[in-house]
């Protein structure tokens, strides 16, 4: 059982040593260690009470009895959220890597983003995890309202390749501010709304419709707020390309390396996850409907992860862009016990290329 505890600075300060020494040595750890090894001024009794409140908290456990302590999943979270600063970021540069490949193959895309995602695996020690940049088919080219009987209407997309994405609304869809229109007025009213709706959001990106509300498009329009906002949902959900997406995988070999790992149990888990259910894994990096609030780097610890045969890992990630619009993503599978600073910032140097580049 866990108890509220207010964290103090000898807290922090013992819970970060405490896990800067698990990640090293994936070895439980003990007060008389943190007092030999780190710069603490007090005796190993003070660190032992800390790190007995810090277990009461949930934020350390012992794996086993008179073992020492290693972090909770909760305790890498406060780790990750409050003990990483500017000041103790790791700064990386994997440009001159990835220049080269850039030059040498720049225009065969997939080979290039292989290449990319083998250097961050190598780089990491870790899985590493880049999605195809999905910059073709965003582009709303026509829409068209069609009534195809006295009680449906279709909803016609066509995109900037020239594919087409079609809904049917049915009769309870078909009202216009509550009022439900007779079929002998619908015909006319539809071409008003497509002109409307065609001169409106013509030349947007599905990634921007995503973030639009039908009130905002027209005073002239309000009339027709519902029936557009209900459009939009129909629209913002007729974006399958991500749905797609292939996500590349490198670095399962040293992943495999890690102690955590040296179960086969466990490494069949997560190999038969990887390569035969990534449509679960894809959301997790990669969703159109996010919102990303400023946040430039995504972290999933242990038992955060929806998906039950990551919950003995992490996943770090973070969104590329072109222009103002994200288009792919990157990303790091690794141990819980994995060095956080480096792997934060391996990912968010990836992604920062990769947006440069796109």
């Amino acid at each position: 059982m866990t108890v509220q505890i207010k964290l103090n600075e000898r807290h922090h300060k013992v819970l970060q040593a405490t896990i800067k020494h698990y990640i090293a040595t994936a070895e439980p750890v003990g007060s008389k260690t943190l007092m030999k090894e780190y710069d603490f001024s007090v005796s190993s009794a003070t660190i032992r009470n800390a790190m007995g409140k810090l277990e009461k908290a949930g934020f350390l456990y012992q794996p086993y009895t008179s073992a020492g302590r290693i972090p909770s999943d909760s305790g890498y979270r406060v780790y990750v959220d409050q003990l990483l600063t500017e000041q103790n970021t790791v700064k990386v540069s994997l440009d001159p890597f990835l220049d080269a490949t850039w030059l040498n193959l720049s225009g065969r895309y997939e080979i290039l983003f292989q290449k990319i995602t083998k250097i961050l695996a190598e780089v990491s020690g870790c899985i590493a995890l880049i999605t195809l940049p999905q910059v073709s088919g965003n582009i709303i080219h026509h829409l068209q309202l069609v009534r195809v009987a006295d009680n449906k209407i279709m909803l016609v997309i066509v995109i900037d390749n020239y594919q087409t994405e079609s809904f049917v609304l049915d009769s309870k869809e078909l009202t216009f501010n509550s009022q439900k229109l007779h079929p002998e007025v619908l015909d006319s009213e539809l071409e008003i709304l497509s002109n409307f709706l065609n001169h409106k959001l013509k030349g947007k990106s599905l990634r921007e419709i995503n973030h639009l509300d039908g009130s905002e498009l027209d005073n002239d329009f309000k009339l027709y707020t519902d029936f557009i906002n209900h459009l939009l949902t129909k629209i913002k959900s007729s974006y399958h390309l991500a749905q797609s997406t292939p996500i590349l995988l490198q670095g399962f070999s040293q992943l495999v390396q890690q102690p955590e790992f040296s179960s086969i149990d466990q490494v069949k888990i997560l190999l038969n996850f990887l390569e035969t259910e990534q449509k679960q894994l894809l959301p997790l990096l990669f969703n159109i409907n996010e919102n990303l609030d400023g946040k430039r780097v995504k972290i999933h610890i242990g038992s955060e992860n929806p998906l039950e045969s990551m919950r003995s890992c992490s996943l770090i990630s973070a969104y590329y862009f072109q222009e103002d619009y994200p288009v792919g993503s990157v990303g790091i599978i690794g141990p819980t016990r994995m060095p956080y600073e480096q792997a934060i910032a391996l990912v968010e140097c990836t992604a920062n290329y990769l947006s440069e580049k796109m």
